[in-house]
């Protein structure tokens, strides 16, 4: 600092020491609320001569527009140590107007500061308290937004006016929301504190000076709405006109969200354990919805903050329809069994030749749930029906009525254990066993005719093979004997005897395939298995058998004929 410099400072000490003036500290303007009171805060200087004058007697008065008025005041600050406050009661309209101090104390001290002045304003209503925002402890403008989860506090603060008791801050929001505040009354200010969400996105909060005065109470307001990005929340489908609709109907899903900046939609279908994206948008729209668009449905909301889903099942009504697997078996009973599907689930009822029936002793009916949708009915009947019965199975619920006729013809099912590899090997094995058993049975009859030619069958002819000694005819099976089987007559066979039954006979006349006189139903007829030629010799050459009997034996008459059919 230069020495000139120094001086001059030097120089205006003395002159504020030597050289004090009148001079006064006062606010230039103050608002008054009418009905309230005004303080005035104030402080002046004399000069040094009058210091001893300035005594605690001293009085202190305050002119309007240069006028003694006649208001109450008081002044509140001490006189003797300079200090001038003053407060004036029951604030009116009249107290408008520019006010000076006087101060009057012994001696010669009586001053007016006619330089300075304060104007009082009397307002009727309160100034409104002033309101900020503070991010994470960063004041930031009102229209700016908040993320989710960031710290938020909201400072209002107002004008300290005279008032008895001194007014208060209050908090209030719209939508109304819990509060949490802290006030510092001798400040006269609040802060709001949160941790912001999407329950405070557009959310106006309030704050409120209140003066109680005496006639009445006086309110000032201020207000901030906060906006705070958040992510999808409250997802939710709609179904118009209801998630469960009648089969051919139309139907329009909606999907809504609540989220800030706005969402964007996506529309999905589980299909095969997978989801199949369907299409984008808030709507799904069905122009005529049939069964296979029964299930779930997803929607799903997204923004750049996260995502939400919602789903929603569309249940689709229908008439009933009854399965083409219903049907009936016949063992012991009969036993039907009627499958009907439909939503929602159907009745079913039996009616045997046009009446329906109930469970009784002759019959017995049970029903089985196979789903939500789905009955099966069976009934069992122990009565013996005849041909003309009919039975009926009937499904009904409110979309319809489904009907199937059974008409018990009757195929029998299968059995729970049945295969049909089991019948084809069964089937192949028996007709196996029998081709086995044929040839068999060929073989030894065969092998049996070759060693017994007594076991040789007889046929029965028409005409006589030739005749014996006594001129009766000889009947010879041609088919069945060979030149190699001709009988030998020193050697002659057992005996066979044979019933012979003649199914052609008349009853009357006895008449066998055309022969008119038979009257003998059997014959003894001796085989001797060797070429017919020696068989015709020997008959010849012998009469008859050792014990008497006739070689063969038939009615003479019969003879002759078989003798004129042979010439």
């Amino acid at each position: 600092m230069s020495v000139a410099e120094k001086i001059s400072i030097f120089v205006f000490l003395l002159q504020g020491i030597h050289c004090r003036d009148f001079s006064i500290s006062l606010p230039q303007n103050i608002q008054s609320l009418s009905g309230s009171c005004v303080i005035i805060k104030c402080r002046f200087e004399i000069q040094e001569q009058y210091d001893r004058d300035l005594t605690e007697s001293a009085k202190g008065l305050w002119l309007k527009d240069g006028t003694s008025n006649h208001f109450e005041f008081k002044i509140t600050g001490k006189l003797h140590e300079k200090n001038c406050t003053t407060i004036f009661n029951h604030i009116s309209s009249n107290h408008n107007g520019n006010y000076k101090f006087r101060i009057e104390g012994e001696g010669g001290l009586k001053w007016t500061y006619t330089i300075t002045s304060v104007s009082i304003v009397v307002i009727d209503s309160p100034p409104k308290p002033t309101v900020h925002l503070y991010v994470d402890q960063k004041e930031v403008q009102d229209q700016e937004e908040v993320l989710e989860g960031s710290s938020v506090s909201l400072r209002c603060s107002a004008e300290t006016l005279c008032s008895s008791p001194p007014p208060t801050l209050t908090w209030s929001s719209t939508p109304r929301i819990p509060l949490r505040e802290s006030s510092r009354r001798e400040e006269l200010i609040s802060d709001l504190n949160f941790t912001a969400t999407h329950r405070q996105h557009r959310v106006t909060f309030t704050c409120t000076i209140t003066y109680q005065l005496q006639d009445q109470n006086k309110t000032a307001q201020n207000n901030i709405t906060v906006h705070v990005q958040y992510s999808p929340k409250n997802t939710s489908v709609s179904v118009l006109p209801s998630s469960s609709v009648l089969e051919g109907s139309s139907v329009t899903v909606t999907c809504s969200s609540e989220a800030n900046p706005a969402v964007n939609y996506t529309w999905s279908r589980e299909s095969e354990g997978q989801m199949k994206q369907l299409q984008t948008g808030d709507t799904l729209t069905f122009d005529r919805i049939d069964l296979k668009h029964r299930g779930w449905y997803y929607c799903t909301a997204h923004n750049q903050h996260g995502t939400q889903n919602s789903s929603v099942m569309l249940d689709i009504l229908y008439a009933p329809k009854i399965s083409p697997s219903s049907s009936c078996t016949r063992t012991d009973v009969t036993v039907c069994f009627c499958e009907a599907d439909g939503n929602p689930s159907p009745e079913l009822e039996w009616h045997l030749s046009g009446r329906p029936v109930t469970n009784s002793s002759n019959m017995f009916i049970s029903e089985e749930r196979l789903s939500s949708t789905g009955l099966r009915s069976s009934i069992t009947l122990h009565q013996s029906l005849t041909n003309t019965s009919t039975l009926q199975c009937v499904s009904r619920n409110i979309h319809g009525t489904d009907e199937q006729l059974f008409h018990l013809v009757f195929i029998t099912q299968n059995a729970p254990w049945f295969n049909i590899n089991s019948l084809l090997v069964g089937v192949a094995a028996g007709t196996s066993f029998m081709a086995i058993l044929w040839v068999t049975t060929r073989l030894y009859k065969c092998i049996f005719r070759t060693q017994s030619g007594d076991k040789a069958g007889l046929i029965q002819t028409d005409g006589a093979d030739s005749v014996d000694i006594r001129g009766e005819p000889f009947y010879v099976n041609k088919v069945m004997m060979s030149s190699a089987e001709a009988p030998i007559l020193n050697q002659p066979e057992p005996l066979h005897y044979s019933t012979i039954n003649f199914t052609n006979t008349d009853p009357e006349s006895n008449n066998i395939r055309g022969i008119s006189s038979l009257t003998t139903e059997y014959a003894v007829v001796r085989y001797f298995g060797q070429n017919i030629e020696d068989s015709e010799a020997k008959i010849r050459k012998v009469p008859s058998m050792p014990h008497g009997e006739a070689i063969y034996q038939v009615p003479h008459k019969a003879a002759a004929k078989a003798k004129l059919v042979q010439t």
